[in-house]
């Protein structure tokens, strides 16, 4: 064999087969490839004449070396990425055998139980109750009634109640203290949050969760036992005392509060005690209950405006697992004390499903995001890291919650009404609310507002589902929103005086969404709204047209069980600093019955026109049905203004009669959504999307047939129902684009709205020039002739960018033009194959 030998730094090349390197050329090459890791043949000349000791090697063989480094990266992560599913299906299997375990021992106790009945009803006649002896019978079981030993504030008491606070944890984590039913709506799997399941039949709500998350087990404890950090509904947590025990642990007394989730409830206290050991086979244990006086415990008095409320034992199991990462068993079990609400919102203090999605399953998500943050510790939108976008939406969620309830220790206080009492009026101008917003900006300009007034109502909802209602009022803020209003709100926090709606400040022109981030599995996302066409305040010709919203919606997803849905927002400086100023107004919708509603995910496209033609139009849509009666729900409504406190009763009087209209839009909308307004129409609509989508999805694949001979779907028939329905859950990324100037995309099906990280409404803001590099656009520019002369171009692998600015590679890409009836191009449609982010 020939071999040219390369001295000075240079490679080796065997007859023209293959190159051997020198470390010096790969550790170039490597740096070269994480800073373009598909270099275009121009790219690569440039790469040889930039680097010296590339020199000796062809062009040809950098592009194979390239090729095969992609290959072996691609390689490297799918071997990862089933090194770590093998890793997840093994903790998955182990608690599937331990539930299974258990199963068996509660069906060995209903065995003996039902045995022990039935002998128990047969020899009724012969059994006596012996009055001397304190045993008593439960579930056909004899116990002695326990008889709890002497206990007090001293650490050997605190310990005695710690240690059986302990056991009966243990007992409903891993044992049968508790009958446990699955969640509905949950199916464990490699991808799903975990194994969640909610008490039958015990006292108060329970619910129970097993998961496997990539943390250490110490990290894991740590993160769960800062419950404000994860748990919205947590005011606070004040650690009053911690006790070293012998063992190692630690026996902590806490004093916790939780916020109210409406108007029309008080806020709960817990007086808790929380114990901190590690168990004999390595495991971490963390558990806590109620302290109350028949423990003969430390005691904590009544607080003015909450209700105590009672932690039954519960807490974490942490175990470590094989291959890093934990195993985590999470017992909720509480009293809320429903009898301090209304009947109407009882259902809410009732419900182990309400417990298991806001507290239980909020604990696994936050522990599965933060492992995300630390194996991708990657800048998303607005370059910022996701904990810190985290932490903007904590801040929106809390900023809300706490103008909801306007708790007295904050400096809120209510202000008297017009004589109707539907809008509650509160008032803040405490040094502490208002530090965050005299600040200056960037305009150079400090705001001058030295109060904060907010306005409060809840309604009560009948028959639409919190999940579409919320969707519309994000998509369709003109149906709801007040310009002028909104326009004051921005400029009382950005630039000092502005004057009061009345005269016309502005009118709004598009609402763009600009997503930020998304959560794991899609439970919530930030994103920042643009209004565009805002104008300026009379006062002040400096105020910028545009007007920015930081967006916090979460609960969106029609099929989850018990999920509350929440739009909260908040006006921004476009400087949009970590720091900025946050006064967060909005919407909260809480579903008071635990029925599960079936509804199409598509169903908002029509909403506008459904509210357009009123009862009497002709488009109709039937996309859900309504599952044995009225679905009822609670829907709270928060707005805040920053003011000057001369100000206060003109701000009081236009705040009241905001909100008022906002409950009267809100309640058209709501009975344009409601099923009885719908099905007074004669026709019925495909569960799946409008009319239009399922033309253009029969538009798009029959071109594809044309032109290219071979079919896009392998579909089981030709309906436009399945042929939208096959196109929509296609894996390779569809997108459809105008024939425009500037052309913009107007449909993707789901894998194309995950590969460019948005919504459909927010799909059409995004121009296609925006998602190619440069390299990427000049390709496209070579090749749209083509697509228009011939109807399709077939398009080299590549990387093109999503909306959030994050690199999605695709092997190879097909791109043809759509044809409508009249076989005229209605759009260019791309489809991305085999993509993956980078």
């Amino acid at each position: 064999m020939m071999a040219m030998s390369c001295k000075d730094g240079k490679g080796i090349m065997d007859n023209g087969k293959y190159v051997r390197y020198t470390p010096e050329q790969v550790e170039a090459l490597e740096r070269l490839y994480h800073e373009c890791p598909k270099p275009s043949s121009i790219r690569r000349q440039q790469l040889i004449r930039e680097c010296p000791i590339l020199s000796n090697i062809e062009p040809k063989q950098i592009k194979v070396w390239f090729q095969n480094r992609r290959c072996r990266e691609k390689q490297r992560k799918e071997a990862s990425r089933l090194q770590a599913v093998n890793r997840k299906l093994t903790a998955m299997n182990k608690l599937l055998m331990e539930e299974n375990d258990r199963l068996q021992k509660q069906v060995s106790q209903l065995v003996y139980e039902n045995g022990y009945f039935r002998q128990h009803t047969q020899n009724t006649t012969l059994a006596t109750k012996d009055t001397s002896c304190e045993s008593v019978v439960t579930s056909g079981q004899h116990h002695l009634t326990p008889q709890h030993p002497p206990r007090d504030a001293s650490p050997a008491g605190l310990l005695s109640i710690a240690e059986e606070t302990l056991t009966e944890f243990l007992s409903k984590a891993t044992g049968t203290a508790v009958e446990w039913v699955q969640m509905p709506g949950m199916k464990p799997g490699p991808d799903s949050i975990g194994i969640v399941a909610i008490s039958h039949g015990c006292t108060g709500v329970a619910a129970r969760a097993c998961g496997l998350v990539g943390l250490e087990p110490t990290r894991v404890a740590e993160i769960l036992k800062d419950r404000p950090s994860w748990f919205r509904d947590c005011r606070a947590v004040d650690v009053l005392n911690v006790l070293p025990t012998a063992n190692g642990g630690t026996i902590e007394l806490l004093y916790m509060q939780l916020y109210a989730p409406t108007t029309l409830a008080p806020a709960r206290d817990f007086w808790l005690l929380r114990y901190t050991s590690v168990m004999e086979d390595g495991s971490l244990v963390v558990c806590e209950r109620s302290l109350k006086n028949t423990q003969n415990g430390p005691s904590m008095p009544p607080v003015q405006h909450f209700v105590r409320a009672e932690m039954l034992p519960s807490g974490y199991l942490i175990r470590p697992c094989e291959g890093g990462g934990s195993i985590i068993h999470i017992v909720d079990h509480m009293d809320l004390e429903p009898w301090s609400v209304p009947e109407v919102l009882r259902p809410l203090y009732e419900s182990s499903t309400v417990l298991a999605q806001k507290t239980t399953m909020a604990a696994l998500r936050q522990l599965r995001q933060i492992a995300q943050e630390v194996s991708q510790s990657n800048v998303t939108g607005w370059g910022r890291r996701p904990a810190a976008l985290r932490a903007l939406s904590q801040r929106l969620s809390r900023g809300f919650n706490e103008a909801l309830n306007g708790f007295t220790d904050e400096g809120w206080s209510m202000m008297g009404n017009d004589g109707i009492d539907d809008v509650t009026i509160l008032v803040n101008s405490s040094p502490e609310k208002l530090t965050g917003l005299n600040l200056s900006f960037a305009n150079g300009f400090p705001a001058v507002s030295n109060a904060v007034l907010c306005a409060k109502a809840s309604m009560l909802l009948q028959n639409v589902p919190p999940a579409i209602l919320l969707r519309f009022l994000r998509e369709h803020r003109s149906e709801w929103a007040d310009n002028n209003i909104d326009a004051y709100s921005a400029a009382a926090v950005k630039v000092g005086p502005c004057s009061l709606p009345g005269s016309r400040v502005g009118s709004f022109g598009s609402q763009v969404i600009l997503p930020l981030a998304h959560t794991i599995e899609h439970e919530e996302f930030l994103e920042v709204i643009k209004l565009e066409g805002v104008g300026h305040c009379p006062e002040d010709a400096m105020m910028p047209r545009d007007m920015f919203l930081l967006q916090l919606c979460s609960g969106m997803d029609e099929n989850a069980v018990g999920t509350c849905a929440e739009l909260i927002f908040a006006p921004i400086d476009a400087s949009f600093a970590d720091d900025a100023p946050l006064l967060p107004s909005g919407f909260r919708i809480i579903p008071l019955d635990s029925g599960k509603e079936a509804s199409s995910p598509n169903r908002t496209l029509d909403l506008a026109s459904a509210l357009e033609i009123g009862p009497a139009g002709n488009r109709s849509s039937n996309d859900y049905s309504v599952n044995g009666g009225n679905t009822r729900s609670v829907m709270t409504i928060a707005f805040e203004f920053a003011f000057e406190s001369h100000l206060q009763e003109n701000v009081a009087s236009m705040a009241r009669q905001y909100v008022r209209s906002i409950i009267s839009s809100v309640q058209r909308v709501a009975l344009a959504l409601s099923p009885s307004h719908l099905s007074s129409h004669a026709g019925l609509r495909p569960p799946l999307g409008t009319p239009e989508a399922h033309t253009l999805a029969r538009w798009i694949s029959h071109s594809y047939r044309c032109y290219l001979g071979v079919e896009l779907l392998k579909s089981s028939g030709e309906g436009s129902e399945t042929i939208l329905k096959t196109l929509w859950h296609l894996s390779d990324a569809i997108m459809c684009c105008s024939l425009k100037a500037l052309p913009v995309f107007t449909f993707a099906n789901q894998a194309g709205l995950d590969m460019l990280e948005t919504t459909l409404v927010a799909l059409q803001d995004i121009t296609l020039e925006k998602i190619f590099d440069d390299h990427g656009r000049k390709t496209l520019c070579s090749e749209f002739p083509q697509i228009m002369q011939q109807g399709f171009a077939c398009l080299q692998g590549g990387i093109c960018l999503s909306s959030m600015g994050r690199p999605v590679s695709y092997e190879r890409a097909v791109a043809w033009k759509v044809l409508n009836e009249e076989e005229n191009a209605h759009c260019v449609c791309f489809m991305f194959m085999n993509w993956s982010f980078v």
